[in-house]
Parts: C-alpha cells; sequence; structure tokens
C-alpha cells in the first residue's frame, strides 16, 4: 500500500510533470484556454497513460529490447485512437476544441518517458498507480493553468464558448484578453511554477528547475534519458570513426614527396694552357 502511495505523491507533487519536470509544455500551454479544455486533455492523457503503462508492464519481458521505442509508440498510438473516436462520438465540442492536440499525445513525452523510465521496469500494479499518479498531476496542472486563464482573461468558470457557469458582468470586471493568448499562457505558467516553488520551499523540498540537457549531468534529470542512453556510445563511436578517417586523409595530403637532389658536380681545377715550349734546365 505504501508503494501505491508513494506512486500517487510522486506524480501528483514531487515529480509533477508539468510544475516540477517541465513537460509536455506544448499541449499545456495551447490548450489550457478554458477549465473545460484543460481539464479535457488532463483526462483523455491519463487514461492513455494508464492503459498505456498497464499493457507494457504487463508485456515488459516479451518486448525485445532493439524493438521497444516502436512497441511503445504503436501501442500509445492505438489507445489515442481509441480515446479520440471515443471524444468525437460523445463530447464533439470537447473534440474539436482540442483539435490537432489528441493525435499529439503519441507523442506526448510524459507517456514515452514513463513507459520507458517506469512501466518497462516494474510490476503490474506499481506501474498503473505510477500512471495515474502522473495523469492526476498532469490534470491538476492544466485544471489550474485553464481555470486562471479563463477568469482573468473572459471572466468566466466553465465556459464552453455558449454559456458560462459563472460569468462576471463587465460592469465589475473588464477581462485581460491577452490571458487566453500565447503570451498570457507563460505569464500564468510562471507564476503557478514560482507559487509551487515556495509552497516546495516552505516544506523544505528542493525548487523545481530545468535542467542543462546540453551535459551529460543535465541529461541525467530528463524523465526520457534512458532512450538515448543506448544510442549514445555507438553515436559516439561512430563520430570518432569519422574523426579519424578524416585526420587520416588530411594527413596523406599533407605529406610532401620530395624530389631526389640532383647529383652535384665538383669543380674541376683548370688545365695550364700547353705553350708548346719546353722548360729549359
Amino acid at each position: 500500500m505504501s508503494k501505491i502511495f508513494e506512486r500517487l505523491y510522486n506524480g501528483i507533487i514531487k515529480e509533477n510533470p508539468t510544475l516540477i519536470m517541465t513537460l509536455g509544455m506544448c499541449p499545456t500551454l495551447a490548450v489550457t484556454t478554458s477549465l473545460i479544455n484543460g481539464v479535457g486533455m488532463g483526462m483523455s492523457t491519463l487514461a492513455v497513460l494508464v492503459c498505456s503503462n498497464f499493457i507494457i508492464s504487463l508485456l515488459r519481458k516479451f518486448i525485445p529490447d532493439t524493438v521497444r521505442i516502436p512497441a511503445y509508440i504503436v501501442i500509445v498510438a492505438s489507445l489515442v485512437t481509441i480515446i479520440q473516436f471515443v471524444l468525437q462520438g460523445f463530447v464533439p465540442e470537447l473534440y474539436s476544441s482540442l483539435g490537432i492536440y489528441i493525435p499529439l499525445i503519441v507523442v506526448n513525452c510524459i507517456i514515452l518517458g514513463r513507459a520507458e523510465a517506469y512501466a518497462s521496469k516494474n510490476k503490474l500494479i506499481p506501474s498503473i498507480f505510477d500512471g495515474i499518479g502522473m495523469g492526476l498531476g498532469f490534470t491538476m496542472a492544466l485544471a489550474i493553468l485553464g481555470f486562471l486563464r479563463e477568469l482573468i482573461g473572459n471572466g468566466t468558470i466553465l465556459s464552453d464558448g455558449a454559456k458560462a457557469l459563472v460569468k462576471i458582468p463587465e460592469e465589475i470586471y473588464t477581462p485581460a484578453s491577452i490571458m487566453i493568448l500565447a503570451p498570457g499562457a507563460f505569464i500564468v505558467l510562471a507564476f503557478v511554477i514560482a507559487a509551487m516553488n515556495k509552497i516546495k520551499e516552505k516544506h523544505g523540498m528542493k525548487p523545481a528547475e530545468v535542467p542543462d540537457y546540453t551535459t551529460k549531468e543535465g541529461c541525467a534529470g530528463c524523465a526520457a534519458a534512458s532512450l538515448c542512453a543506448g544510442a549514445a556510445p555507438k553515436a559516439e563511436e561512430h563520430v570518432n570513426s569519422i574523426k579519424a578517417k578524416a585526420e587520416s586523409a588530411a594527413a596523406k595530403e599533407n605529406v610532401k614527396v620530395e624530389a631526389p637532389k640532383p647529383e652535384t658536380v665538383q669543380a674541376k681545377e683548370p688545365v695550364p694552357a700547353d705553350t708548346g715550349k719546353e722548360d729549359k734546365e
């Protein structure tokens, strides 16, 4: 039971994919123009996370290591297609609002990262709750962003475009429409992450920080670090091989074949001219 609660706490608070690990930023910034959109995207991702973790953990001993990434993508793509059809059939308004971001769940780094980092290495039940925890953390972050952006930018709560659960009269509040645009998404996200850091600091926890992925130490903080860990030595070996060949070719070009030096002709002493006269004794 402690393992289950640990996975839930890890996904919602300790390693929240949006507010702590800053993963899945594309849907986070794009679809959170309203609370309904944020919750809809979060719940769709939650369903895919739980099902993909379940299937991958179940098949972890049967999927060859060399084709694990294509296998994960096939599994996730199949699940996303099912979710897409369900949304299109039962909530077409939400499906139209989310648009292209539903199919893009296939390449969401949160899902592939959890599949590689946890589900492929752990048993079935912990993997399921790991997906639930990460999905709830992602949904919570999107719901907070969607609520704040909708309230500040539109002056409404739970609006579907035609009607809203709560609407602030314009005589009382003038909406700041920038909050439902791209700049507003960055502004609200920055304030929410700052608030999360303050809460963690108050409880003696390390604040969120974006790793420097240009270094090996930075890659260690990436959820998908193990995806490229196997390819790194081969890539480095290939680069070193190319570099050695280039250096060898350059060395051959720089070698100059020295021409044999011509033999030097030694100057002979001048022969005295024959005067035709013999020395007299």
